[in-house]
């Protein structure tokens, strides 16, 4: 059974520039998804994502958080349920997605890894140079357009990579546990300017995460799963106020958001019977 949880911190966030607001971007009804082999990655899911929000899946391992998000992304059909795109979103095409390796082309460059979401869509070289040298620059890579990916970091490949999936300006960025495979000072960084971009920006972000800490500075939401079947086990409301800075990291308000997470993320592994590993 779903739970919502008002995490506080002492100081409301209505009206910090960031804040997710109220209005349905996509709402997720009964939603289940059961492989062929009858294991069933999801179960009864009912979700609401608002625009603008900043929505972390935090979970155990096998508990549905990237399935869950390749069937908003349309790379997976649910078995139950539906999805409904309110407003004036157009589903698939207004959606970016981050894997959690970066993916690149390796025989392209980092401005034609950039331009291919832009190419696959009709747009020429030429004429979509504009915002990718934007989104490049948005990213902290301008100098390295003409680099090819075996000369990049893993951080600079993971910038690439959400060039990429933004620089067609979706209203809807998924992201798989992008930054699992960095060193803590680089996702401490991507943290940061990935924040940046949303406030500037203002797309929605469905983050999926195992680390409490990350789930906690980056999300105005925090949805906590549980395994077998994956399900929603409870809503975390994430009572911070933007911008965050390494300043938030270590205070004592991000100390008791993140012992509230790990409670419950605790009490869904328990549920579940999960294993968390501890990412």
């Amino acid at each position: 059974m779903q739970r919502k949880v008002r995490a506080q911190t002492g100081e409301s966030p209505d009206g910090v520039k960031g804040r997710g607001g109220e209005k349905p971007l996509l709402i997720l009804s009964d939603v289940g998804k059961t492989f062929s082999n009858g294991v069933a990655a999801l179960r009864n899911v009912d979700l609401t994502i608002r625009e603008g929000d900043f929505l972390s899946l935090l979970g155990p391992s096998g508990c549905g958080k990237s399935t869950a998000l390749r069937i908003i992304a349309g790379l997976s059909t649910p078995t139950t349920g539906l999805l409904d795109w309110r407003g004036n979103a157009r589903g698939r095409s207004d959606i970016g997605f981050v894997f959690q390796e970066p993916t690149l082309l390796p025989w392209a460059s980092v401005f034609d890894n950039v331009w291919l979401p832009l190419r696959l869509r009709g747009i020429s070289r030429d004429k979509a140079t504009p915002v990718i040298r934007e989104m490049i620059e948005r990213v902290h890579l301008t100098g390295f357009e003409n680099a090819m990916p075996r000369e990049l970091s893993g951080g600079m490949k993971m910038r690439v990579s959400i060039a990429r999936g933004l620089v067609t300006k979706p209203r809807l960025l998924l992201m798989d546990e992008p930054f699992a495979a960095l060193d803590e000072i680089t996702r401490f960084r991507l943290n940061n300017d990935l924040l940046d971009l949303w406030q500037d920006e203002r797309f929605t972000v469905i983050f999926v995460t195992h680390s409490v800490f990350e789930s906690v500075f980056l999300s105005n939401r925090i949805v906590v799963m549980a395994a077998r079947p994956g399900r929603v086990f409870r809503e975390i409301d994430v009572a911070a106020p933007y911008p965050r800075d390494d300043v938030f990291r270590t205070s004592p308000d991000y100390a008791a958001l993140c012992r509230e997470a790990s409670g419950v993320l605790g009490q869904a592994i328990t549920l579940g019977g999960g294993v968390h590993d501890g990412h």
